[in-house]
């Protein structure tokens, strides 16, 4: 019960006040505006990711990279033994998160394209390439397809992002890029 009670009981029988409908309006048309640049930024401002997602039993994906690694494997990464695949361009590539890893690592292309798969064997893990805006959670069951063609060649790093265990401050992986091996 309130000290001094509204006159009205029925609040909302009371006549909105000008200011309060001209605010009113002002929110509504810029809820609009900022709805429908969200909806223009993804097509033009090439921020968001256009990507695909398929329910998949973790150990079917675990054999695809499996057999993507063993085909087009070039060697290892230095110390930790680490395979390292350079698969042709336009092709699907695929990548493993477990704990506490990514696995393999990739060798792509500049300026190719390739569809990148992500999926997890065990936990939901968070693929973040470093240094670019690449940011995806990655969850055991399905299978995440995003397409990428880099425009620039150099290592970069993938970090896990979604706290994934005790060991989550090590997981990490890298996409190698390199220049066009084929000529064109």
């Amino acid at each position: 019960m309130a000290i001094h009670p509204p006159q009205q009981r029925i609040w909302w029988r009371e006549p909105i006040e000008k200011m309060e409908v001209a605010w009113i309006a002002i929110a509504f048309v810029w809820g609009l505006v900022m709805f429908f640049t969200m909806i223009a930024w993804h097509f033009w401002g090439q921020q968001n990711l256009a990507n695909e997602a398929y329910r998949v039993q973790p150990e079917a994906y675990v054999a695809k990279v499996e057999a993507m690694t063993e085909q087009y494997k070039v060697g290892e990464e230095g110390d930790t033994g680490i395979e390292v695949v350079h698969p042709p361009a336009g092709s699907d590539v695929y990548l493993l998160a477990r704990l506490w890893q990514w696995w393999p690592v990739l060798e792509l292309e500049k300026g190719k394209t390739y569809r990148l798969h992500l999926s997890s064997a065990d936990w939901q893990h968070g693929f973040s390439l470093l240094p670019t805006n690449i940011n995806i959670q990655v969850h055991p069951g399905y299978e995440m397809v995003v397409t990428v063609t880099p425009t620039e060649t150099g290592e970069f790093s993938i970090v896990c992002n979604e706290y994934c265990g005790i060991g989550h401050h090590t997981m990490s992986g890298k996409i190698r890029v390199v220049e066009s091996k084929g000529g064109k």
